[in-house]
């Protein structure tokens, strides 16, 4: 049984065209920088944004359809969601919180309590049962939030940025809390992040959109290790370049050449260089590099025991050094400086 969705929708200067396919037990997380039509998704397959075009699938119920005439509302949705600020009700008790669902279903009001009462006992706030949201304190309205989403025994569960409203101090911990939670879940969870712990700790695998479309999916592993657009390579610390590789040489867009051992199908690639395998001269270096490049340094930033070095030239880079090279080199913006790597440091890969 599996989330099947097809989702086209003009939002504003906004046009989102993305499909996705969730299965039973697996955890995706939607990645991607604000704005890229994130939330947006959440919002359609919540039933709170009908699509323009395409189609959504719970199991076998078809929610959203507009060539047929179809939009299941979102209490007519075997879903749950967690908001981003968890969207307690004030003036409800946290009982009452997650009685509200099963109530809005149709569920006789001792029978919603009651089940609402085990679920409180589940995420350990049974004893919070009468607190209101002002009296929990962040990570106790993420558990209500989260008891209250999974009391109705939903198919899909939603979660946006459900670790977003927490303080750096408390994130960790809740973020195993979510994690122990959610393996008990059986049915089909997307969560939307910009977190790339998040997605790491909580995710099975992660879909990366960019201005409302799918740039890359796969696991954290596989989309960190070949990274396909310059928002996922620039989290990882990847200098990301595209162009037409042929042989064992990648020609970017400026015309400038990468030379790579990795063997590759010619045609459209990337080269990634990490900024550690850069290493940079006052002169042109001596030696083994296939690669030199004459550049400008654009931007010197200490970070911690390293330096990043923003080069400007032909293939522009961001080069990690240590603050003796820095030293030893005396660079500043605007100085020349070549740049080199080797061979058997670029990695090639289609796009």
């Amino acid at each position: 049984m599996t989330l099947d969705a097809a989702v086209e929708v003009q939002l504003g200067s906004l046009h989102l065209d993305v499909e996705l396919a969730v299965g039973t037990g697996e955890i995706v997380a939607l990645f991607g920088p604000n704005g890229a039509g994130k939330s947006t998704v959440l919002r359609c397959l919540a039933g709170l944004l009908p699509i323009d075009r395409g189609r959504i699938t719970i199991d076998d119920l078809v929610v959203d359809d507009p060539t047929e005439g179809v939009l299941l509302l979102p209490e007519q949705r075997p879903i749950g969601v967690v908001f981003q600020e968890y969207l307690l009700f004030a003036n409800l008790t946290a009982l009452e919180n997650v009685a509200f669902g099963l109530r809005a279903r149709g569920t006789a009001k001792r029978e919603a309590r009651q089940h609402a009462g085990e679920w409180l006992e589940r995420v350990g706030l049974s004893d919070h049962a009468g607190h209101k949201p002002s009296a929990l304190s962040g990570g106790q309205a993420q558990r209500v939030a989260l008891a209250r989403a999974l009391a109705t025994d939903p198919r899909l569960l939603l979660l946006d940025e459900p670790l977003a409203a927490l303080d750096a101090g408390s994130r960790g911990e809740m973020r195993r809390e979510l994690r122990r939670h959610l393996a008990g879940f059986d049915g089909m969870r997307v969560l939307v992040t910009h977190d790339p712990i998040d997605a790491y700790a909580l995710a099975d695998r992660m879909i990366v959109l960019e201005s409302g479309t799918v740039v890359q999916s796969g696991t954290l592993a596989d989309v960190t290790a070949h990274p396909r657009s310059p928002y996922v390579a620039d989290l990882v610390g990847i200098n990301l370049l595209a162009g037409r590789l042929a042989g064992h040489v990648l020609t970017t867009l400026t015309g400038a050449a990468i030379v790579t051992a990795s063997v590759q199908p010619d045609g459209d690639a990337f080269a990634a260089i990490r900024p550690q395998a850069i290493s940079l001269h006052l002169e042109h270096p001596e030696g083994s590099p296939r690669n030199t490049w004459e550049c400008t340094v654009s931007d010197v930033d200490r970070l911690a025991d390293r330096v990043r070095v923003t080069l400007i030239g032909p293939v522009p880079l961001v080069a990690e050094i240590t603050p003796a090279a820095l030293a030893a080199l005396e660079l500043r913006p605007g100085d020349p400086v070549w740049a080199a790597v080797k061979a058997s440091e670029v990695t090639s890969y289609p796009t």
